[in-house]
């Protein structure tokens, strides 16, 4: 069982699950399997895998910490101060549900992109695109006060920049790593399993049944 369809996750360079659970302020953690850990984040709260080819993932699906949000005004400062913590530090969403669809990368505490398509328009837009947006043709283009006046080809052109789920995992793989693409068997090491501080619902309330 992997993810990366209708959830959010970071890839951290060379760190500890601990390290990793100590930065999200974990709380109720429990060592579990891969298949588990990914099972349950997709429920309540966050797991912190057990690393792969140098990464650390931590994803969620419903009981994200506070600036896991992308569209939201605090996410910057957020991805910011954790990577002064943990040093590069990728975050990535993708949910067809609500639309929204975003990617970011910040390293010893300077955010050097961050991009997020949220319902409907350009949430957020920081830094330029990198070399990646530019060659799939991805995020490259915010929207702004002149948009009133975009002609049909401007929209058209715009449009062509949105991305979907899948080119959010084509982004990870670019970055870091495509999470579709690993397998339990990769991952021989346990990762935490644990709930973030403004999340008091019991551990074994997460519990399939």
């Amino acid at each position: 069982m992997g993810f990366g369809y209708k959830t959010s996750w970071l890839a951290v360079r060379d760190r500890a699950p601990v390290e990793v659970a100590d930065a999200l302020e974990l709380h109720n953690r429990e060592a579990v399997d891969w298949e588990t850990g990914t099972g349950r984040a997709y429920k309540h709260g966050v797991f912190a895998a057990g690393p792969v080819s140098g990464w650390t993932f931590a994803h969620s699906r419903i009981h994200l910490p506070v600036g896991f949000d992308a569209s939201m005004p605090q996410f910057p400062g957020w991805l910011t101060e954790l990577s002064r913590r943990l040093g590069e530090v990728q975050f990535f969403t993708s949910d067809r549900v609500v639309s929204q669809y975003g990617w970011a990368r910040a390293d010893g505490g300077h955010l050097s992109r961050a991009y997020c398509f949220s319902e409907g328009e350009v949430a957020l837009f920081i830094g330029a695109p990198t070399p990646d947006e530019v060659e799939l043709n991805l995020g490259t283009r915010n929207s702004d006060e002149t948009s009133d006046e975009w002609s049909d080809g401007d929209w058209e052109a715009w449009f062509a920049t949105v991305p979907y789920e899948s080119e959010i995992l084509t982004m990870a793989a670019r970055w870091s790593l495509d999470p579709t693409t690993i397998d339990e068997a990769t991952v021989p090491n346990p990762g935490l399993y644990g709930l973030p501080p403004s999340i008091t619902v019991p551990l074994d309330s997460t519990r399939p049944g």
